[in-house]
Formats: C-alpha cells, structure tokens, sequence
C-alpha cells in the first residue's frame, strides 16, 4: 500500500506543483513572506518569484533556516507602483494574512496607507526615528547611499508594521508590482465580484481608456482630481459582477468619493481590495483554470514578472503546498475601525478608532483566537466579500 500511495503522489505532482503555484502566488497576493526580526526580502521592481533570504547575521550572509510551516502562521504582502526604478516605491498597499493554527483559511486585514505611526530609526538608510504615515516608511528606508535599496526599505516597513501590531516575526512577505500584477489578471481572463457601492473611476473613461488631464493641471501640478471627460463608472450589485482585467484592477484603485455619489475613503479601497483577493483566489481554483495547462502557465509567468517572494527558507511550492487545504470560500476579510486625523479643516493622516478595538484584534492575532473574537466583534467582519 506504502508503494501504491507513493507512485499515486508522484502522478500528481506536476498537477499539485502548478496548482499550488497558482495558490501560492495568489494568495500571497493577500498575504507575503517573512521579514520583521532580520530578515531582508530580496527584492527588484520586476523582480521575479526568488527564495533567497538575506539574514541579518551582523554583516555575515548565511543560508536561512528552514522551518516547519505550520499554523498559525502571519504573512505580510505589500504592494507598490512605481512609476521608475530610480523612484523611492510607497506601499500603497499593505495587507497582513493570518492562518490559524488549524490552516483552514485565512484572515486578511489591512494597515491604512495614511496610518499615522511610530517609523524607527534606520542607520543603513540614514533616517531618525519620526511620526509619519506608513507608506512613507518603505521610501525612506529604501534610500541608501543614493541608490534605491528596496530590500532595505522593506525592512523599514516590516519593523514599522510590527510595531503597530505587535507582531514580531512574519512567517513569509511579498511585494507585489501593481504593473506587472495586471499581467496576472489578464491571465486569470478577468474577475467575478460584488460591487459593494457606486464607484465612478477617477483615472478611467468608460471604454478603458486614460482620462485627459485638466488644462491647467499639468502632470508637473499636484491637483487633486487633475483629470476630466466621461468616467468608467462600477453599479452597486448584489450579486458578482464580471469584471474584465482593467475594470477590476480599475476599480480597487479607486479612494475619491464622486459628485452626487456616495462618500468614499481608503477604508472602502482597503476593502476592495481584499474583496478582489478573495475573488482572484476563487478564480484561480475554478475548473476552468486548474484544467486548463495553458492558463495556469500564463499565470506562474506573470507572477514570475511582478511577485518578489521571501517564505523564511520555504519556496513557494512548499508554502503553496502547506496551504493547499486552506478553504478560500471561508476566508474572512476584517475591517479595522478609523477615520481622519484633522488639524483644523486640514487632513493629516488616519488612525485606528477606537483604537481599543484594532489592539484587542491584533491581541487576539497573536493568541491565535481570532475566530472568537470576530464572533464577540462581528461588525469587524467584510460581509460583502
């Protein structure tokens, strides 16, 4: 029988390595790799899917320990645009996934990119400790003798969001480069999701085409809303909407509320995007992607072009395989309370509030119980996702 379930695994193999791939890469797309207590990600704007870990051994390079992956695990994904490699890159998104010990699913919450917050000192980067918001963290620590060190400026963020949520070690971390992502969701052929409240497109005319910009709102200028015409515009559904890959990568971009519209803030983008998570999860584990080679391989290569992965000594496949059981129609998107810091009429940053609420959530994080605290807190829980 021993010989008989070994042959029947290594049949399967190349079916499960192209499965979990797909898993993998999309679900670090809501979670990420490691990176808090010495560990640097190995990372390039176009990168590529690597396993290398840098330690920080006091300036010795060493081969990163291996570890067993097994719940609960905490997953950092951070993703950035950069308009230029010679650009310091901002995490315009920062989302944290936590598997409980059970590995059944997957709890996703989001760190605001205006979170006001402690930013430590950096010596590598040359940058004192300061208040600021955390996607500016990233940017500073990626500024080093002149060149761009985003390995480092993840570091910076890391430890940032460890501080915030107390969370000291990340299990995995990814950053993902929004351009190169889009390749994923062509690959993928579009999306199905809710759309939870009225969006009209800031940047977009209905036809998917770049809104022209105001006359006088030269790309030099900083306007707040510099472009004009027709806008692509997302109806609120109650049941998934078929999205193609533009609309839906469109439509989680979108922050600003529209004349006549609903108000709309980056909480409601944060979550967006953990709804769109979910949904490219769900996709990617549809029959017509795992039976079809084809796509799947078109979704490893664009993924090979915009994730940069660390998993803490564990590739990929291995991580993607750990998690293969983990439930995606179970996966619980959490909304953190907030709003804006204000001095006078003039908008500063955010903050969580109350702020009780998020530090019991991140308590409960760390305990590993929080299936029971979403139960006691259940208006902390995205129904629409």
């Amino acid at each position: 029988m021993g010989d008989g379930l070994t042959k029947t695994a290594k049949r399967r193999a190349p079916l499960w390595a192209r499965i979990s791939a797909v898993v993998g890469c999309l679900l670090m797309v809501t979670s990420g790799a490691t990176l808090v207590t010495g560990k640097a990600l190995v990372a390039k704007y176009t990168g590529g899917i690597t396993n290398e870990d840098l330690l920080d051994t006091g300036g010795a390079q060493t081969a990163p320990t291996k570890k067993d992956l097994k719940g609960p695990l905490n997953i950092l994904l951070v993703g950035i645009d950069p308009r230029k490699e010679t650009t310091p890159p901002l995490s315009d998104s920062i989302i944290i996934a936590h598997i409980p010990a059970d590995m059944s699913t997957a709890y996703l919450f989001s760190m605001p990119r205006d979170l006001y917050v402690e930013i430590p000192a950096d010596a590598k980067s040359n940058t004192r400790a300061r208040r600021a918001k955390i996607n500016s963290a990233m940017a500073d620590g990626s500024q080093v003798n002149g060149k761009i060190d985003v390995t480092n400026g993840f570091k910076v963020l890391s430890k940032t969001v460890s501080g915030v949520t107390g969370i000291k070690e990340f299990d995995a971390a990814a950053i993902i480069n929004f351009g190169g992502f889009k390749d994923i969701v062509e690959a993928l052929g579009g999306v199905s999701m809710v759309i939870d409240m009225d969006v009209k497109s800031e940047h977009l005319t209905p036809e998917g085409k770049q809104r022209p910009r105001l006359p006088n709102c030269p790309v030099t200028s900083k306007c707040e809303h510099p472009y004009t015409g027709p806008q692509a515009y997302y109806k609120k559904s109650t049941k998934p909407v078929r999205l193609q890959p533009w609309q839906a990568l469109d439509y989680v971009r979108q922050r600003y509320e529209f004349k006549g519209g609903p108000t709309m803030t980056d909480y409601d983008r944060q979550r967006h995007q953990q709804q769109f998570i979910k949904a490219m999860a769900k996709e990617a584990m549809s029959k017509d992607i795992v039976t079809d080679v084809g796509k799947m391989t078109k979704i490893l290569d664009a993924a090979g072009k915009s994730l940069t992965f660390d998993g803490g000594g564990n590739g990929p496949i291995e991580w993607a395989l750990a998690l293969k059981d983990l439930n995606v129609d179970d996966m619980v998107t959490v909304k953190l309370p907030g709003g804006g810091i204000y001095e006078g009429p003039d908008y500063i940053a955010e903050e969580f509030r109350p702020a009780l609420v998020a530090n019991e959530f991140f308590q409960a994080v760390k305990e590993d119980r929080v299936a029971p605290f979403l139960l006691d807190h259940p208006q902390l829980v995205n129904m629409d996702s």
